[in-house]
């Protein structure tokens, strides 16, 4: 038998390794919420809570940093893939509900919970010898941590992006200061305050993905992945741009948000966020007045926190800026909002949260500011 052949059927039982992973775990007696598996120079994480669209939580994070960590000292180890299964989410975000009831009763979850989240997010962003690979073939939002900071991201058409944190008093965590102010214009910031939804090819025309491939080329494409052999940046980007290229899903239409870009720019650039509403409510058109309406229904708090994170969040590392995000999450679980957005989108499910303060006038720049104080001792550190 050639080599070329060896090759070949090398790599077909190492694709069949992958997408025999889940079969093999779920043999325990207790599903675990993620698997993890070497298929060839691979490393592969699933994100296994379909039930609950994948989302993450505590015992999940404690999985997957540490398995990083030995992946990028391991010279056998070249890429790692992570995705979702169940086909309908890649990852919901955190597991909010458990952190809102661990707030409630001053558990340690609500500070353990961002704390090492955080220092996942940040370890994606750092990885220097491993390429980090997220497929997200389905839902992503809220919880945009596992894929953002990576360096290849691919979309596919059914791919859903959001991240409406404003919606429950909270704001957009993870990595979000970082990642969404280096978005094109203000586009960061509109998604970040509005909650907007990209779909499809339009997540990777906003910047959050590298790459689209259709979703029915994407078990071709993990397979040619596990099979490359210490492949460099170029030959995975080579790999990801000839898939993208063979996909010509929605390749006609126009970015979503094409025609409003300049409108976006220009109505999103003020110091404050009454500022932006000012902006919105003067200009009058029905894109301006739909936004309007749209930040009048979230949390002001949220708001005003969202726009000053963004902000700052321009100009420093992404270290700086998940440690400045730890600080605002403990202050989100230490306020009134993040309990009681949670209580109307996700438990009572009334959609009619009762904000507190209710007006973007009543939050004071003095409360604001005090979200982003230090914790001290019990600050974020890496």
């Amino acid at each position: 038998m050639s080599l070329t052949i060896l090759t070949s059927a090398y790599r077909l039982r190492s694709f069949h390794r992958l997408q025999r992973i889940q079969g093999h775990m779920m043999s325990s007696q207790v599903d675990p919420g993620v698997l993890l598996e070497k298929v060839g120079n691979a490393g592969v994480i699933t994100i296994n809570r379909p039930k609950v669209l994948n989302a993450l939580n505590l015992t999940m994070i404690r999985q997957i940093a540490p398995q990083l960590q030995k992946w990028e000292n391991d010279n056998e180890t070249d890429i790692v893939i992570i995705r979702g299964a169940g086909g309908k989410a890649f990852c919901a975000g955190g597991d909010i509900r458990a952190v809102t009831e661990a707030g409630k009763v001053g558990g340690p979850l609500a500070v353990d919970f961002f704390r090492e989240e955080y220092i996942l997010n940040n370890a994606i962003g750092r990885l220097y010898t491993l390429y980090y690979i997220c497929i997200i073939t389905h839902l992503l939002s809220m919880g945009v941590g596992l894929s953002v900071h990576g360096r290849f991201r691919v979309a596919t058409e059914k791919t859903l992006f959001a991240m409406p944190e404003t919606a429950i008093g909270l704001f957009p965590d993870v990595g979000g200061g970082y990642f969404l102010p280096r978005l094109q214009g203000k586009l960061g910031l509109f998604l970040a305050l509005t909650g907007f939804r990209l779909k499809g090819r339009d997540v990777q025309r906003a910047g959050v993905a590298t790459h689209f491939v259709e979703s029915k080329k994407i078990p071709e494409l993990e397979k040619e992945l596990v099979g490359l052999k210490s492949p460099s940046a170029e030959d995975i980007s080579r790999v990801l741009d000839s898939f993208q290229n063979q996909s010509s899903v929605d390749s006609e239409k126009p970015f979503v948000l094409d025609k409003h870009m300049s409108d976006i720019d220009r109505l999103f650039s003020s110091s404050s966020v009454e500022g932006i509403v000012q902006n919105l409510k003067a200009d009058g058109s029905e894109f301006a007045n739909k936004q309007a309406e749209t930040l009048s229904r979230m949390s002001p708090t949220s708001l005003k926190i969202t726009h000053k994170q963004l902000q700052a969040g321009a100009t420093l590392s992404l270290q700086d800026v998940l440690v400045m995000e730890y600080r605002l999450s403990q202050a989100c679980m230490r306020g009134h909002d993040f309990y009681e957005g949670v209580r109307a989108v996700l438990v009572d499910k009334d959609q009619s949260p009762k904000w507190s303060p209710s007006t973007l006038e009543e939050v004071s720049e003095q409360s604001v500011d005090q979200c982003f104080s230090s914790l001290g001792e019990k600050d974020l550190r890496f």
